[in-house]
């Protein structure tokens, strides 16, 4: 019967040994008892050095790879024996599947992902900062990270403008 398992590998390997044992696979003539090998990632948006938001897959698991397979002798031996899989999670000897709602969190990541918080905020706005060290100061918006869900307020200290970073949380419109 076909289940899901996960393997532990070396962290940074995932990717190695999930081509190491497609290859094992096909080279040793498992098709028929190893249906499909994953390294579970998601994409997530990053500024690079340009200051440019870029898509980046990143694995969601570190050190970990599924696989769905027909467990027996032969196919485990298969798994262990591949370079850098150090054991599957569970007993040493009695290897622990997943859930069907397990697997489906872990493969289908985008029904999971929150929804980032959009600024109600904007530009040159007035806001009052009500919690943290600068609670009762007012001051201007100067720039929103929306990716951090934070701004950039400018407040008057001792007569002189100075940015702070603060939370959507922290701020209240004025």
């Amino acid at each position: 019967m076909f289940r899901w398992y996960v393997i532990n590998t070396y962290s940074g390997h995932e990717n190695k040994v999930k081509q190491n044992l497609e290859h094992r696979v096909v080279s040793l003539n498992q098709k028929r008892a190893v249906r499909q090998v994953v390294v579970p990632t998601e994409t997530v948006q990053e500024m690079n050095k340009d200051n440019q938001k870029v898509a980046v897959e990143k694995r969601t698991m570190p050190g970990y790879v599924l696989v769905n397979m027909d467990l027996n002798e032969d196919s485990w031996g298969l798994v262990k024996g591949t370079p850098g899989v150090t054991g599957f999670v569970g007993a040493s000897n009695e290897p622990i599947p997943l859930t069907q709602m397990e697997v489906d969190r872990m493969l289908k990541r985008e029904v999971a992902q929150r929804v980032p918080s959009r600024a109600q905020f904007t530009i040159g706005e007035q806001v009052k900062v009500i919690s943290g060290p600068l609670s009762d100061f007012s001051g201007e918006i100067s720039e929103i990270n929306e990716d951090a869900s934070k701004l950039k307020v400018l407040v008057s200290i001792f007569g002189r403008e100075t940015p702070v970073e603060v939370g959507y949380d922290q701020v209240k419109k004025v």
